[in-house]
């Protein structure tokens, strides 16, 4: 008789780097930030989440760039774009997002956001609709993330809301204190989930770590406290929702989404096939295609 084998998570290499170039360009207040380039065609610009870089997207700046010209952008204070002490705003990241758009020229852009990066689209669209825009991609994050203790069942699940307000503030300032590096890897630990390898996971908490602590908790405050309920249903262009079922982010608030998005497409990923926070990792194939035939439909 068969043992049972029992599933584990592979041991993967350092990802090969596909052939970008790193730049750079300075936002209206004088930010200098960096952004990897690669490839040609229309304009696709990748948003990481919360204290992550552009690196997180090898698999998709190989991929998306044989049709595309792909810039995958670190926000202030994220990788190797400056970290000065002021700006930690999602209204501020967005104006960046603007600024490098504005300054690159760029027109018909596609953006894919992935969690706090779809924040930062929903503020673009608050600020500036859907100027220089052409189709979004949202990554796996709920409309608001704080609880209101008045909410029906309903409206919470269409929320997707997880936290309370004691609960944040408790996380950010066990994040900015001495204790810091030790929080966050907690944390990393739990948004990663069960289905990537080890060395992945430290490969994302080391991005993590090049973020200062005590701006990592600035801004992953400012982040919580956001409702983008009312923005939402504004979006007029095309609009592909990408969420999975093993992610911290209740998958059920996608169903709200797609409701509210005019003409929008919702995929959710299975746990059986790598569906959770980080699948564009750990289901980096099949997230792939989805991207390439949404951006090509």
């Amino acid at each position: 008789m068969k043992g049972k084998s029992t599933k584990r998570a592979k041991s993967t290499p350092a990802p090969t780097q596909p052939a970008w170039s790193v730049q750079h360009i300075k936002t209206s207040d004088g930010v200098q930030l960096r952004y990897l380039e690669a490839g040609s065609g229309d304009p696709l610009v990748l948003l990481a989440g919360w204290t992550q870089s552009a690196e997180q997207y090898t698999s998709q700046i190989a991929a998306l760039s044989k049709r595309h010209r792909v810039i995958a952008l670190d926000m202030r204070g994220h990788g190797g774009s400056e970290k000065p002490r002021f700006g930690y705003r999602i209204s501020r990241l967005a104006k960046d997002l603007h600024d490098v758009l504005v300054a690159l020229d760029l027109k018909s852009v596609s953006l894919l956001g992935h969690s706090m990066g779809a924040a930062i689209i929903w503020s673009y669209w608050d600020l500036f609709g859907g100027e220089r825009l052409s189709r979004l991609v949202l990554v796996d994050q709920m409309p608001c993330a704080i609880v209101n203790p008045a909410w029906s069942p309903t409206e919470l699940e269409e929320a997707g809301a997880i936290f309370t307000p004691a609960a944040v503030h408790e996380a950010v300032g066990a994040i900015a204190s001495p204790q810091g590096e030790m929080v966050l890897r907690s944390m990393m630990a739990g948004i990663l989930g069960t289905q990537m390898s080890a060395e992945d996971k430290e490969r994302c908490i080391q991005r993590s770590l090049q973020m200062p602590l005590d701006l990592a908790a600035k801004l992953m405050l400012n982040h919580a406290e956001q409702d983008w309920r009312d923005v939402i249903p504004r979006i007029s262009v095309p609009t592909l929702l990408i969420f999975a079922k093993g992610s911290v982010i209740p998958w059920k608030c996608s169903t709200w989404l797609q409701q509210k998005i005019a003409g929008s497409r919702l995929e959710v990923m299975e746990v059986a096939e790598g569906g959770e926070h980080f699948m564009f990792m750990t289901a980096e194939k099949r997230f792939n295609q989805l991207v390439v035939d949404f951006l090509a439909s």
